[in-house]
């Protein structure tokens, strides 16, 4: 018993001697805190002046107060004469890392991948975009995947390293977005001419652009007709107007120019949707039959 209490007694004086210490490390550690959630408010007043979300702003508010913690406990192991065990933790955190890295592969791709995205996303919320096979309008960005909700009403969550990785095309970045369809006469007909009719008819459909001009060309010689190539530009971000709509009264118009002005138009005529950015830009173009 006697043994016990004097093992207590020099516990306790050897507790008071470090108390100095044990007080400076506690300190450390509330200062790191306070000073890791200053430069978090610093950084959050910097991230708000860019198209980053809220949902990026807390993410490194977070990170970089626990990195501030942690350094100052580093520190504060080192005050109390604990350096081995500072050296462990340092130690222990890399292997940590290594094996959750390991075990958590995709997570951790998908997670880097969408911090990436933050600093060079070539979309934002509301834009339509194609990746993959998915094509859609963007509807949230989170940092493991983005929601698009496609055309048909499906919603893919598609996975950040996957954006990352793949070929992202934006419909309509900058707001304007090409059409083009091609029909084909007869060999008889008066090919220039019918360019003329068609141009006009095209740009005589509301909501059309006049700048960059509708254009149409001779495209092809083919077996049994002349192809000739139409193409149209409208504004995307309009919200009072339907593409469809467009589309179908541009087509309308061509079809009626044609037979008023005794054209004869081939049974194989074809449409061509082609969404391209302005010259000097990305394009994609995909084909459906009229």
């Amino acid at each position: 018993m006697e043994l016990l209490i004097l093992s207590l007694q020099n516990f306790w004086q050897e507790v008071l001697g470090m108390a100095p210490r044990i007080l400076i490390a506690l300190g450390v550690v509330a200062l790191s805190y306070i000073l890791g959630r200053y430069l978090a408010r610093l950084a959050s007043m910097a991230l708000r002046r860019s198209s980053l979300q809220e949902l990026h702003h807390r993410f490194f508010r977070v990170a970089i107060i626990i990195l501030s913690v942690f350094g100052g406990t580093i520190i504060a192991l080192n005050v109390l004469g604990l350096e081995k065990v500072a050296v462990s933790m340092l130690a222990g955190g890399g292997v940590t890392a290594v094996v959750l890295g390991f075990a958590f592969r995709e997570i951790g791709e998908n997670f880097l991948a969408g911090l990436f995205l933050t600093f060079s996303r070539p979309f934002n919320v509301g834009d339509l975009i194609a990746t993959g096979e998915i094509e859609g309008t963007v509807k949230d960005i989170e940092l493991r995947y983005t929601h698009i909700r496609t055309d048909d009403g499906r919603d893919a969550f598609v996975p950040s390293s996957q954006l990352f990785n793949s070929p992202v095309i934006n419909f309509t970045r900058d707001g304007l977005r090409r059409s083009s369809f091609t029909v084909g006469i007869d060999y008889a007909n008066d090919a220039k001419l019918a360019c003329d009719f068609l141009k006009t008819a095209v740009g005589r459909a509301k909501g059309v652009l006049s700048d960059p001009r509708p254009g149409v060309f001779i495209a092809e010689l083919a077996d049994s007709f002349v192809v000739l190539k139409a193409w149209y530009w409208v504004d995307a971000l309009k919200k009072n107007q339907s593409l469809t709509d467009i589309k179908t009264e541009v087509l309308d118009n061509c079809r009626i120019a044609l037979l008023e002005n005794g054209y004869t138009v081939s049974a194989e005529t074809t449409s061509n949707i082609a969404l391209v950015r302005m010259p000097g830009g990305p394009s994609a173009s995909g084909e459906q039959s009229a």
